[in-house]
């Protein structure tokens, strides 16, 4: 027999899902697993359950149409390299599959079970819909293939030769495709009544494939030496003999057989190479699958599906190995070059091979339908695509997915049309070759990522099997077709994107979760605080949020200040442990997540309960980050009597794994729930924290070496109305940041370059540089007496300190001689009440009393702060979109705590979202 077409060049064998007949059924109102009378029977040894599916599937039909052919170009010591090449990629995929389904139990979908619960729904469900493919044409490949060689045998040719009494079925396209159509209802049928008669059915196949394969070797004992006449279908236009010798084994015969001669495929015309001849062989070493796909059908899945499919890889190695050197040995090489079906015709039964290839055919048809069935079944049940496969899901009474089974046959029959598939036959080659390759990078993402709970029973493989049955994978696939590998994995990662933005949220648990977390662990332990240095400083921020209702503009505001640093939102819960019968924060932190990812912030959650909020903002401060990514800068709501906002109202939790949005795009109201977070406080109710705890905190923080910041007004900021402007006309001048780096409640001191100034210089320049604060205008304002004698310079050294920091920032002269005046005035009345009037002072002990009586000499009046506040809101047009200012240190005497709280809100009243920044740390460095 010979074959017309180069169609089985690319045929690959796959393996197919079994069916779930002895599985927990579908049966609506509940799972239950199938009783019947032979349910003994459904439970399958290592034999039967997983070496005889894998036989079938690795033999196929190039058993007896390729291995003349690989001999004949490539010669039996290259024939022998790539059969130790070939199964040496697949046995690294082999050991990867045995070791991911030993780790647990397989339900339908074979591959793509252990894909996507392995490495998440995205990677999972875009092999899925390539394994699905994959299956549909290969079985429409199979039949295609089965009914070419039909026709080849019985069919009337269309030449002008005289038909043989046999060949009495009509031929042509037409008359292929009715074939086709034939056969594929034919294996339609048997995969729709259910496993039972599958399994029977491939048990007569595999019975008569083994009585083949024994027929061959024993002819070429018993076969002597013949006269073989060649097919006479060839694209070449040759008129060279038409015969060919069967020698028998002969010495001479292998020495000619020994090298390659890689000729014109005498079918395609083609000029055959090492690479082409290659992935022809490739084709009939793979169907490694076939027996973990069978795995709710083992009495021990665990034992058979490691022995039993390295014992079919064995079995196929030997037998392709010693069917080549027999090749070698007994026919001359013109005669495998120009014979694909020599084995038909030196066989002591010539019918039994075409019996072979029709029954290999119909078992790999079946199987591609079957598993392609079971695919798309698992799909449809892990919901991935919505209700795109909702009718997928369907079964029987016996839990045969029906559904699948006919939208599949549907598919396959669609495929039949195109006639011919050499097109697209290589395509299907790398589509199952990326799948092995997933199963690889599956058991390799487990195993780098040190999962506790990944204990396969099968142990003989390692992280560097995994990488080679991924790099032998990959290989061949570029190997058999560059473009169609280029287009498998574009058609993948547009699969895995569309997946991962459309797909609900699984729960199966993501591989990439424990690997980020392995990785990070090691990067944290490298990330040495003696290593720190002031050129490399970002700000890592502690935001204390008492309600998140109240201050949703506040967080998303530091998210933009953070630049790349840590951000952590803290919470402190009224209360001790002791007095309560479980941790209260436990039920509430999927809400706080679910906020972050509402607001689209970059942020860690960090809640904790105490008897005071001082205490808590303590703990948070130890214990929040680790080694060196732990909070520098603590963010405090200002303390004052404005009545909070709810920002929140109305908006549902969704759990959808990536938002938090508003009943009005909710599109399961099922999976809806309320935000778990308490109501606003009244304006009559008392507050949690009093004057002296706050001002207590800002205290402790400067002790603990932090920097404090305070915002205020932010209930007010409206982060896209404020940046919105600024992008809508280019030219038009953007939102501004406003400076104000002196201490302005300690106006005798005139320094601008200290600590506290430059901090708060450089967190106006962290938010000036992020991306969407680039367009805002810096604006610094330094405050000056007209006669004060180093004003210029002063303003000099400022404008060196702004060049060499490389900000860039205008610098405007602030005349402030009336607002001090008030200042001056208050601390010479005073100096004059506590001096002896009956006699005259001197300026020496005018000093002297003033450095006696510092705080009180210096001590502020309500109407100088307000004077400053209102040379603030003066100076400040345009509005800016945000204020800097300095934040004194609190006084050390806490009785003075309330009027050092009465001071800054004086100082900051009125004048929109305002951060008051104490620094206590270096920041900057005019060094490269």
């Amino acid at each position: 027999m010979s074959e017309k077409t180069p169609l089985l060049h690319y045929r690959l064998t796959t393996s197919s899902e079994p069916p779930d007949g002895s599985k927990r059924t579908g049966v609506k109102g509940g799972g239950h697993y199938r009783r019947s009378k032979d349910k003994a029977a459904q439970k399958l040894g290592a034999l039967f359950g997983v070496v005889i599916p894998t036989l079938l599937s690795m033999f196929s039909v190039v058993v007896f149409l390729r291995v003349g052919f690989v001999v004949g170009q490539a010669g039996l010591y290259h024939s022998i390299a790539m059969l130790l090449v070939a199964y040496f990629i697949i046995t690294m995929t082999v050991l990867s599959v045995c070791a991911i389904s030993t780790n647990g139990a397989l339900d339908a979908g074979g591959a793509y079970y252990m894909i996507s619960r392995a490495l998440g729904p995205e990677f999972g469900g875009s092999i899925g819909i390539m394994f699905f493919l994959a299956n549909v044409c290969g079985s429409a490949l199979y039949i295609l293939g089965l009914v070419e060689a039909i026709v080849s045998t019985f069919g009337v040719p269309q030449e002008s030769i005289a038909a043989g009494h046999h060949q009495v079925l009509p031929s042509g396209y037409w008359w292929a495709l009715l074939y086709g159509t034939a056969l594929l209802f034919l294996c339609f049928i048997v995969c729709l009544v259910g496993a039972h008669i599958y399994a029977k059915a491939i048990f007569v196949i595999f019975i008569i494939v083994m009585t083949v394969l024994a027929s061959i070797f024993m002819s070429f004992f018993i076969m002597g030496p013949i006269v073989v006449i060649l097919p006479h279908t060839s694209v070449l236009n040759t008129t060279s003999m038409s015969t060919a010798n069967y020698t028998g084994f002969r010495l001479h015969t292998l020495e000619g057989n020994l090298f390659s001669n890689y000729t014109v495929d005498y079918t395609t015309g083609a000029t055959m190479s090492f690479a082409t001849v290659f992935a022809v062989l490739f084709n009939g070493c793979t169907g490694i699958m076939a027996g973990s796909n069978m795995s709710g059908d083992l009495k021990n899945p665990g034992y058979s599906i490691p022995r039993g499919t390295l014992a079919a890889v064995l079995i196929t190695f030997i037998t392709y190995s010693v069917l080549s050197l027999f090749a070698a040995w007994s026919c001359d090489r013109y005669l495998l070059q120009r014979d694909y079906s020599f084995l038909g015709d030196i066989n002591i039964l010539p019918p039994m091979v075409t019996v072979g290839i029709y029954a290999s055919s119909l078992s790999a048809a079946m199987s591609n339908l079957i598993g392609a069935s079971r695919v798309l079944y698992a799909l449809s049940k892990d919901d991935l695509f919505g209700g795109v496969l909702a009718l997928a899901r369907k079964t029987s009474q016996s839990g045969n997915p029906w559904v699948s089974v006919l939208a599949s046959w549907l598919l396959v029959q669609v495929v039949l049309f195109a006639g011919k598939l050499n097109t697209i036959a290589g395509i299907v080659t790398i589509f199952f070759l990326l799948v092995y390759a997933a199963v690889n990078l599956a058991c390799l993402a487990l195993e780098w990522a040190s999962a506790p709970n990944f204990r396969p029973s099968f142990r003989f493989f390692t992280w560097h099997t995994c990488t080679l049955g991924i790099l032998g994978c990959l290989v061949m696939i570029f190997l058999i077709n560059a473009i169609y590998a280029f287009a498998s994995i574009a058609f993948m990662l547009l699969l895995l994107m569309l997946i991962h933005y459309l797909g609900p949220i699984s729960k199966w648990g993501y591989i990439s979760q424990a690997l980020i977390f392995h990785q990070v662990r090691k990067y944290l332990l490298m990330l040495d605080v003696r290593k720190d240095h002031v050129k490399f400083w970002r700000p890592q921020v502690l935001l204390m949020v008492a309600n998140p209702r109240s201050c949703t503009g506040l967080m998303t505001f530091i998210n933009d200040l953070k630049k790349g640093g840590l951000y952590v939102l803290g919470h402190v819960k009224l209360g001790l442990l002791d007095e309560l019968p479980s941790d209260p924060l436990q039920s509430r932190y999927d809400s706080w997540l679910c906020l972050v990812d509402h607001l689209k912030i970059k942020a860690f959650v960090n809640l904790t309960l105490a008897h005071s909020v001082r205490h808590g903002v303590q703990n948070l401060l130890f214990i929040s980050g680790f080694g060196g990514m732990r909070p520098n800068t603590l963010v405090l709501g200002f303390y004052d009597d404005c009545t909070p906002q709810d920002h929140l109202q109305g908006h549902i939790l969704l759990s959808t794994g990536h938002s938090f949005d508003t009943v009005g795009s909710t599109k399961d109201p099922g999976e809806q729930r309320s935000p778990f977070f308490p109501s606003l406080r009244g304006a009559e109710e008392p507050k949690d924290l009093q004057e002296d705890e706050y001002v207590s905190v800002i205290t402790d923080t400067v002790k603990m070496g932090k920097n404090v910041t305070l915002a205020r007004y932010f209930d007010q900021f409206n982060r896209d109305q404020v940046l919105g402007s600024g992008r809508k006309t280019r030219g038009v001048t953007g939102p501004f940041i406003d400076v104000w780096p002196m201490n302005l409640l300690q106006p005798d001191s005139h320094g601008y370059v200290g600590i506290c100034s430059l901090f708060l210089l450089q967190l106006a320049c962290v938010l000036h540089d992020s991306r969407a604060w680039n367009q805002a205008k810096l604006r610094l304002f330094l405050c000056m007496e007209a006669g004060y004698s180093l004003q210029e310079k002063e303003e000099a050294k400022l404008q060196g300190m702004l060049r060499d920091l490389r900000i860039s920032a205008q610098v405007q002269m602030v005349a402030w001689d009336q607002v001090v005046a008030l200042h001056w005035q208050r601390q010479r009345e005073w100096v004059g009440e506590n001096l002896s009037e009956s006699e005259p002072s001197t300026e020496d002990e005018k000093e002297h009393c003033i450095q006696k009586y510092p705080n009180n000499a210096s001590q502020l009046t309500d109407e100088y702060i307000c004077a400053v506040n209102d040379l603030i809101c003066r100076h400040g047009t345009p509005q800016p979109a945000v204020r800097f200012l300095y934040l004194p240190h609190p006084p050390a005497d806490r009785s003075r705590y309330r009027a050092y709280l009465h001071q800054v809100d004086l100082l900051s009243r009125n004048l929109g979202p305002t951060l008051l920044v104490h620094g206590v740390t270096p920041v900057v460095t005019t060094d490269i």
